[in-house]
């Protein structure tokens, strides 16, 4: 009898900070025929390391939607010291188109993971109350009249549920629609209007929707004790119509400070 003994590739995990202009891309998310973010890195990186390489983001973003601070990890048989990953960096952003960027690489711990370790993501959608040209890629324009303080009153609602059913994209695979939305008010910048919302997690389209949905409450269309019928209804039909995608921006996502592995 020959007793056969394969011995186990040790492997290391990483996290990458990057950021990408959604325009060109059709979400994050590896589709069949479609250009996405995470097709394009794991291209990369299978290119740079000489191994295949697969990457998990911390969440899908939507065909159109960008991201000033996004997290995904990668697991890879080599191991980099400090000065290693910087070298990797600078690498991967030369063959990285110019609408995506590495900002860093770093190690973390065997079971950190870039969507589960989260413990919050932050969102921004941006509206241009006028006509300006530098914003039409990345804002929605409305010059109408809007009522921001009935916004707010509305926005801050939405921490007040934990059902988000009404706003959730049909058919997805998420086994639930439960979210903790610790922060949501209108800022108004310039001559931006900008809805920060942050929570534990977000389900698809969410963001999106639950904007439509107050742009017709800042519109006049709906009032008060009509946002909490939709929020109870749990029906997305109920709801506002989806906002354009170029408008909405992944600002930040939030780990345990102990999942990095520092350098002694």
């Amino acid at each position: 009898m020959v007793l056969l003994i394969f011995a186990r590739m040790e492997m290391y995990r990483y996290f990458l900070h990057l950021a990408y202009d959604g325009t060109a891309y059709h979400g994050w998310q590896v589709q069949p025929n479609a250009t996405t973010i995470q097709q394009v890195i794991e291209d990369s990186l299978s290119l740079l390391l000489r191994e295949k390489i697969q990457v998990t983001g911390a969440g899908r973003t939507d065909t159109g939607v960008h991201a000033r601070n996004y997290y995904a990890h990668f697991d890879a048989s080599i191991f980099y010291e400090e000065e290693g990953l910087e070298q990797l960096v600078y690498r991967i952003n030369r063959i990285l188109p110019k609408d995506i960027v590495v900002f860093s690489a770093f190690r973390v711990i065997d079971d950190a993971h870039a969507r589960f370790s989260a413990l919050s993501r932050t969102y921004k959608y941006y509206i241009s109350r006028g006509k300006n040209p530098f914003y039409n890629l990345y804002s929605l324009q409305f010059t109408g009249n809007l009522d921001i303080n009935l916004m707010n009153q509305a926005a801050a609602k939405l921490m007040t549920y934990s059902d988000f059913s009404c706003f959730s994209k049909s058919g997805t695979d998420t086994s639930t629609n439960i979210c903790s939305i610790s922060e949501s008010c209108f800022i108004e910048q310039d001559n931006l209007l900008i809805y920060h919302v942050k929570a534990n997690r977000f389900l698809r389209n969410m963001v999106r929707a639950i904007m439509g949905t107050l742009f017709e409450v800042g519109k006049g269309k709906l009032d008060l004790i009509e946002m909490d019928q939709i929020l109870k209804s749990g029906n997305r039909s109920e709801a506002g119509e989806s906002v354009p995608a170029r408008g909405l921006f992944l600002e930040d996502v939030s780990y345990p400070p102990d999942i990095r592995i520092l350098r002694s």
